[in-house]
């Protein structure tokens, strides 16, 4: 559904670090509850082009710990465009995302260690220079993260992504893959 690079440059741009949503079990006490807009214009130098990179992200967090180990569940959704103009032509691409994230399970690995299993579901495209829906992403994709914990597996503010992989290919048709390719065609 999310080429890795889109999804994980939108995260960033936004200023995030966590992913997660849903309704909390009734053993669920809420950690942090609130929403967010993020908007940012800065010039940056991507696949050989110079580029304008336009972000406004609305969207909500959920933090929440479950269960007599009170293990930390997140919930987040994404709502926004991510605009690419290319500053030698003036031509556009602006990518629309609207996404939500759930931990699904959380697990502690007795070793230091947690295992999270993350659930992402929206829908995800391109519009070209004209407007135009030139590729699409709707779909739903899982993903496994292993994170050291820091001593704290209550406390996410301190844990380090050791590992990543995908349990779950994306559904849908899956037609952002190539960022630099795409960019390149549509206003390069």
């Amino acid at each position: 559904m999310f080429s890795l690079r889109r999804l994980c440059a939108v995260v960033l741009v936004g200023g995030l670090t966590a992913f997660g949503i849903g309704a909390a079990p009734a053993d669920a006490r809420v950690r942090e509850h609130f929403q967010f807009h993020d908007t940012s214009s800065e010039p940056v130098e991507d696949c050989g082009l110079s580029l304008r990179q336009d972000v406004d992200i609305r969207g909500m967090l959920l933090e929440n710990s479950h269960g007599r180990d009170g293990l930390v569940y997140f919930t987040e959704t994404h709502h926004g465009t991510v605009t690419w103009t290319n500053l030698a032509n003036g031509l556009t691409m602006t990518e629309v995302f609207n996404n939500i994230g759930k931990d699904l399970k959380v697990t502690d690995n007795g070793d230091g260690t947690l295992t999270v299993v993350i659930m992402n579901s929206g829908v995800h495209y391109v519009k070209g220079p004209d407007g135009k829906i030139e590729r699409m992403d709707p779909g739903t994709i899982r993903f496994e993260r292993l994170l050291d914990h820091g001593g704290t597996p209550t406390d996410p503010s301190d844990d380090q992504e050791l590992d990543f992989r995908i349990v779950k290919e994306p559904t849908g048709p899956n037609e952002l893959v190539d960022f630099c390719a795409d960019i390149h065609e549509l206003i390069g």
